[in-house]
This record gives structure tokens, sequence and C-alpha cells, in this order.
């Protein structure tokens, strides 16, 4: 690996030979070395998910000389490849690490339950400036191409510019259906997934349950908000945080340190 370029860290949720991915590599070729770590298959809604109780393992599927690619495929969850891939297959700290391109939205609350956005955190502990990506559009042959700008674009200047400690990016882009009519910073909306689920039987006649619902958003109107956002054909750009703290509450607690007493005598 070539130490006078930057070093580029790939991954996704929707594994390694998703469009998506393959969309997001061809944008960023020419900005440094692209080292691919990636799921051997899909792994959407593992959120920041680890595995512990089984062996992971990796493999190499290509290597692109001329355009400085080199792509692995990896057991594991999106959090896995992160941790596997920068502890033992890079060799040095990435410049960048970017996720994605998500087919379907990771806006709002769905940051939750985001692989994607998982393994975006998971570079933000690395302390390694980390962006994650989604187009709202769930299809495997989805049209990626007004993508490109976007992606290229944001992973230059954070390159460039670097991001604060423990801070990545949540990046939504629009529909290739809808006038994209740039870039808005925004904060997250707040809403919930109504869930609903689709009953079945299966061979043996017992009941089971496939997932489904809608998403129901608490503020439509607030355009301050990441859903306003692509709703009204922009792509929305919201930093996020590994420290969950809610810091607004902190003081506000310190009563209920005093509901119990603890002697200091032995």
């Amino acid at each position: 690996m070539s130490v006078n370029k930057p070093l580029i860290f790939v991954t996704n949720d929707d594994g390694y030979s998703a469009k998506g991915i393959r969309s997001l590599v061809e944008s960023l070729i020419g900005l440094g070395e692209i080292v691919v770590v990636a799921p051997d298959g899909p792994r959407s809604g593992m959120s920041s998910a680890i595995t512990s109780i089984q062996p992971i393992r990796y493999h190499l599927v290509k290597k692109d000389e001329k355009n400085d690619i080199t792509v692995y495929a990896c057991t594991g969850t999106p959090v896995d490849c992160v941790k596997l891939g920068i502890s033992e297959i890079v060799g040095r700290k990435p410049d960048l690490l970017v996720s994605g391109i998500n087919h379907g939205s990771n806006a709002s609350v769905c940051v939750l339950y985001s692989g994607t956005m998982g393994a975006a955190m998971e570079g933000a502990l690395f302390k390694v400036p980390s962006i994650g990506f989604s187009l709202l559009d769930h299809a495997l042959d989805a049209d990626f191409a007004h993508t490109y700008p976007i992606t290229r674009a944001l992973s230059e200047d954070v390159l460039r510019t670097g991001l604060p400690a423990g801070v990545c990016l949540n990046v939504n882009i629009p529909h290739s259906d809808d006038e994209l009519k740039g870039l808005k910073v925004c904060r997250q909306a707040s809403g919930q997934w109504i869930e609903e689920f689709k009953r079945s039987e299966d061979g043996a006649n017992k009941p089971i349950f496939w997932l489904t619902g809608r998403f129901d958003n608490d503020e439509p109107n607030d355009e301050t908000t990441d859903e306003w956002a692509l709703a009204n054909g922009y792509a929305s750009i919201v930093p996020i945080t590994v420290d969950m703290t809610a810091h607004m509450f902190v003081e506000k607690m310190k009563s209920w340190e005093k509901l119990i007493y603890v002697s200091s005598e032995s």
C-alpha cells in the first residue's frame, strides 16, 4: 500500500457486489488508494452489531492496480468490516472512511438501525473522518449517476479539512427522478416508524411475520430537518456524534444523586 496517497476505506451494509458501493468507488477514483472491506452479502438493519461468538473471515475479491482499488469480502457485519479492516487488513489508519451508497434512506431515526451509519460511526470511533451515503431508492438497479458529484465533492472536502473528533456525516440523496436543488445541512427529523407486520404461515402452519410499516414525521413542515430537505429536492447532510449523552438533561438529573444515601463508614 502506498503511503504517499490518501487511504480511503470503503464499506457498506448491502454487500460488496451491490450497485451502490460500486458507484461510490467509481466516484472516488483518483482521490487516493481505495480499499473496500464490505460484507459478503446484505447486512441491512445491523446498526453497530458485532460478531463475538463466531469467527470472522475475509478474502480478496479483486485488485485493480490501474485505479488503485482493492476489494475484500468479509463474513461479518458492517462494523466487523471496519474493525477487522483497520486492525488487520489495511495496515495503517485510513485518511477517510466512506460507507454506502445505501439502497434506501437513512434519514431521521433510521440512523439508529442503519448498518451503513453503524460503519460510519465506527470509523469515527477509530478517529477516522467518516461519511455515510444513502440514496432514496431501494431498487437493486437504482440510478446512482446523480450521486457522483455529491459523494466526490464531500469526500474531497473531508479529506482536506477533516471532521471534529467523534463526529461523522449522515448524507441522504433524493431519488434520481427528483430534481436535485443542492445540498442542505440539517438536523435529524423527529419521528418514528409505525410498525406493521404482514402475517403469514410457514409449512407447518405456524404463524410468521414480515416487518413492514410507515414513517410518521412529527415535524413535516420544519425546514431545518433532513426529512424536509429530502422532500423538497435537497440532499441532506446531518452531522452526528458517537456521544449519545443527553447533555441538556444532566444538570436537572443532579438531584437524583441524593436519592440514595451511602455511608462512608465501613
